[in-house]
């Protein structure tokens, strides 16, 4: 039987059972414990599982993310939580030269099970310190894999794949996205890493997009849908693993591709993504993929700003609009 949660609830949601089946897993965090986390999103498990299991941490990532390594290697899995994906960047020594390098330095022998739980996106006006979207930093490492749900159902499912992984995973939650609801099975499942879903069925283009920004996508699709223009929208999930197939499948069938994101549009996710799938989809194009980003600029404070720079739904309809009135034009 299924019920109605928060973004949020499903995270702490799969915690709480992997938690409960495994008691190598600790977490680690700021204001974790006691306060349950910023987002709430370890709320009462302190209570539950005691200090010994869910630690709140000084305010020094590379630190603590140096720490659940350490853990890590002696048998522990760490699910580390960075209350703002901007505060990764202070960690980045132990994430990229660490944890993402010693299973393949060491040929196997050691291994790294961690999950870094981290808080993305803009879209609230909280500045440049605040809002960035950091993830195809993380695309470019080998070692390490970046997991962005978009629903609850997504949220829980991936999460309790991510912390059976045995390799280190970015897993990067949208500050939006906490409060959304959705359905999820009471029963025990989870979502396989590196498996893209398709939102939305559609004829007409392929709408390729990830976290946040799905949401966004669905809700123009449905617009477009209006005026006899039917989008196919496409939920990555996880940036790596790619799942390449379920994209060139798509543009088979529709035979035009745009990619939505939200980070800054210069060697983003757009980019990343295009690259890898563009040599199988280039004969099936009817016209040249386009990629629809965040603006070269850091976040500004003011809401409207912020709201010019991140990819809105009025500008993901127009951008298709654009794609398919050129198509009738040049025919």
């Amino acid at each position: 039987m299924d019920k109605v949660t928060t973004y949020s609830e499903a995270i702490r949601d799969a915690l709480d059972e992997e938690m409960s089946i495994d008691n190598k897993i600790i977490l680690m965090g700021e204001d974790i414990g006691l306060q349950g986390g910023v987002f709430g999103t370890s709320r009462g498990l302190y209570e539950k599982y005691g200090a010994s299991r869910v630690m709140d941490t000084p305010i020094s990532e590379n630190s603590f993310v140096g720490a659940a390594i350490g853990a890590a290697l002696t048998g522990l899995r760490p699910v580390v939580e960075i209350m703002y994906i901007d505060f990764i960047t202070l960690a980045m020594d132990q994430i990229v030269n660490q944890a993402a390098k010693i299973k393949y330095m060491f040929g196997g022998k050691a291994k790294v099970p961690i999950v870094i739980r981290t808080q993305g996106g803009g879209g609230k006006g909280n500045a440049s310190h605040h809002s960035q979207s950091l993830e195809v930093f993380f695309c470019h490492i080998p070692g390490l894999k970046v997991v962005m749900p978009s629903t609850p159902y997504d949220a829980k499912g991936l999460l309790k794949s991510s912390i059976r992984d045995d390799n280190a995973i970015i897993f990067i939650e949208h500050k939006l996205l906490y409060n959304i609801t959705g359905s999820i099975p009471d029963s025990n499942y989870t979502i396989p890493l590196g498996k893209a879903d398709i939102k939305k069925e559609g004829e007409d283009i392929s709408v390729v997009s990830i976290s946040y920004m799905v949401n966004k996508a669905l809700s123009a699709a449905a617009s477009l849908e209006d005026e006899g223009i039917s989008p196919e929208v496409i939920d990555l999930r996880s940036l790596y693993p790619l799942d390449i197939d379920t994209i060139i499948s798509s543009v088979k069938k529709t035979n035009h591709l745009l990619i939505v994101h939200e980070s800054c549009s210069r060697a983003g996710t757009g980019a990343y993504i295009l690259k890898e799938v563009l040599p199988d989809i280039f004969d099936y194009l009817d016209s040249p993929p386009v990629i629809l980003g965040g603006l070269d600029s850091p976040i500004p404070y003011s809401y409207v700003l912020e709201s010019a720079i991140i990819p809105s739904e009025e500008k993901i309809v127009n951008t298709i609009k654009k794609i398919m009135h050129n198509l009738i034009k040049n025919k």
